[in-house]
């Protein structure tokens, strides 16, 4: 039971939520660039949230399906299509046996996700089924899809009545909260980082309330942002220090960076702010050209507003339960 890959998209690779817990020895955590699309596509298949998904990048891929199978699409919307025929983002949908599913052109966002209901068959290195491009492991092959990949699923769907599976699934409602959705804000929240006092007062002040486009040297690893400079208040140096997702350093040339999935275990520059976790979707569904504006708030509303994230997920995983009935 399988699929071939007939045509690879730009960046298609598997990733799940990461690989914690060996940034000491060098190993960067990776995974998914937007989590919450991730995590959404897992639920709507019955998955556990860190089931490995395939991550696509503005052009996805062209996929033959040789068994029957239960897939949902979440995040970019890249005008996907099943035998031609378009199907939508954000719901469970079958497909049969010599299907083709493909993409078209983007509509919205950046990264799109595809889970299978039972994940695919992907070897565990250092607990985790993310790949780490740059290292060459993990998830397919240590590297991103190519044409006449043939990937394994691991659950079959074979004994049952496919259209009666489809219709149940297409009638069961999903309510998808706005929180958890593929947000279009007007700014990114970030807080204060603990390098901010080293910063002047204007480059704090520019930081907040100037314009920043996403650079074209921008991926996995971190997005550089064009805008006001954001000048040190004197040349220091720093010891290297754990770095995070969100971070935002600023190199000496004053342009800063937003850390991302893929981002080195270590680091020396200063860092201003970082950026609320429910916010990072935002950037990790930006173009290159794309312009963000950052609004500061405090860790406290940060929190509170992962807080509602979480619950929010709690009540959707609830109410899902009919769902995951169907595949017990």
């Amino acid at each position: 039971m399988s699929i071939h890959v007939l045509k690879p998209g730009m960046l298609s690779s598997f990733q799940d939520l990461g690989r914690t817990g060996h940034q000491h020895l060098g190993v960067p955590v990776g995974g998914v660039m937007d989590s919450q699309a991730h995590r959404l596509a897992n639920l709507l298949v019955g998955n556990e949230e860190d089931e490995a998904t395939l991550e696509i990048t503005l052009t996805g891929p062209t996929l033959r399906f040789d068994a029957p199978a239960c897939i949902a699409i979440c995040g970019a919307q890249l005008n996907p299509t099943l035998n031609q025929e378009p199907v939508p983002n954000n719901r469970p949908l079958i497909v049969r046996s010599g299907d083709v599913l493909a993409f078209g052109a983007r509509a919205s966002g950046l990264r799109a996700y595809i889970a299978w209901h039972g994940g695919i068959g992907l070897p565990t290195v250092m607990s985790s089924r993310s790949t780490y491009l740059r290292g060459g492991f993990g998830g397919f092959k240590g590297r991103a899809l190519q044409k006449g990949d043939v990937l394994p699923v691991q659950a079959r769907l074979d004994a049952r009545d496919l259209d009666a599976l489809a219709r149940e699934l297409w009638e069961t409602k999903i309510y998808l909260p706005a929180t958890l959705g593929l947000t279009h804000r007007a700014t990114v929240r970030a807080v204060r980082g603990a390098h901010a006092p080293l910063f002047t007062e204007r480059a704090i002040h520019d930081f907040f309330s100037g314009e920043y486009r996403i650079s074209p040297q921008s991926e996995r690893m971190g997005y550089r942002l064009q805008g006001a400079q954001l000048p040190l208040r004197s040349s220091r140096q720093l010891l290297s220090e754990a770095t995070s997702f969100g971070s935002v350093q600023v190199p000496p040339d004053g342009h800063p960076i937003v850390l991302m999935a893929d981002r080195q275990t270590t680091g020396g520059y200063a860092k201003i702010a970082h950026v609320a976790t429910v916010d990072l979707p935002i950037i990790a569904q930006g173009m290159p050209g794309d312009t963000l504006r950052f609004t500061e708030i405090s860790l406290e509303e940060a929190q509170q507003l992962d807080s509602q994230r979480e619950a929010a997920f709690g009540r959707l995983h609830q109410a899902l339960s009919p769902l995951r009935r169907l595949f017990a």
